[in-house]
């Protein structure tokens, strides 16, 4: 689409490079910002820093893509994965926004997309915590929306379900499938035309909303 990209990872350094060789492939500039975005001390000193530096620039779409999985029963779930899944998707979304928002607001245009989940919509057993953070992240989309739309800001959700990466690679996929009316697992492509449609002119007039991705497993 012809945006510059600066790249957020918390410690993979070799795929991020991977990723950002493949960035450049399209005749754009990547630039790899790694820290971790739970963390407001990172997120300052980095994030932070880089705003401070490049005040000509602004971030025109952000996309807020952090999340974990730390399941269990919750009678049986620890303190730690309450707060490592809450943090991870919840306060990087505070956190990372509040940097870019008021440049935003500035220029009069912005785009900020969440990627939530559909435990966030319908809530999934073994998932109180990511549950509660996608559906926390669903309730920070609607209201910032309505707070910065005047601006010609827009604020939306993606909320994908069962899509082939890491993070579901520890599921029985042969039963789950069953579950989808597609029968398969969706792809990360998939996701990312969603996102772009959300981060171009098309959608101008589209804030608020969750777009959901899950092969017809929940509407």
């Amino acid at each position: 689409m012809g945006y510059h990209i600066l790249l957020n990872y918390r410690s993979n350094h070799s795929e991020a490079q991977v990723a950002r060789e493949l960035v450049q492939q399209h005749g754009v500039e990547c630039e790899l910002l790694p820290f971790d975005v739970a963390s407001k001390a990172q997120t300052d000193e980095v994030l932070g820093g880089w705003v401070e530096a490049n005040k000509g620039k602004s971030i025109a779409v952000l996309v807020n893509n952090a999340g974990i999985r730390e399941d269990n029963l919750f009678i049986w779930m620890t303190e730690e994965q309450w707060k490592g899944v809450i943090s991870t998707s919840l306060d990087s979304f505070f956190y990372v926004t509040k940097h870019v928002i008021n440049d935003m607001l500035a220029a009069r245009f912005g785009r900020v997309i969440n990627i939530v989940s559909l435990s966030g919509q319908k809530g999934l057993p073994g998932q109180t915590n990511y549950s509660s953070a996608k559906a926390g992240l669903i309730g920070a989309t609607k209201a910032l929306a309505q707070e910065v739309a005047r601006r010609g800001i827009t604020v939306n959700a993606v909320a994908p379900g069962f899509i082939k990466t890491d993070m579901t690679g520890d599921l029985n996929e042969k039963e789950l499938v069953n579950m989808i009316p597609m029968r398969r697992f969706g792809q990360p492509e998939e996701v990312a035309e969603a996102v772009g449609f959300l981060a171009s002119p098309g959608s101008s007039y589209i804030t608020g909303e969750v777009l959901s991705i899950n092969g017809g497993l929940y509407s």
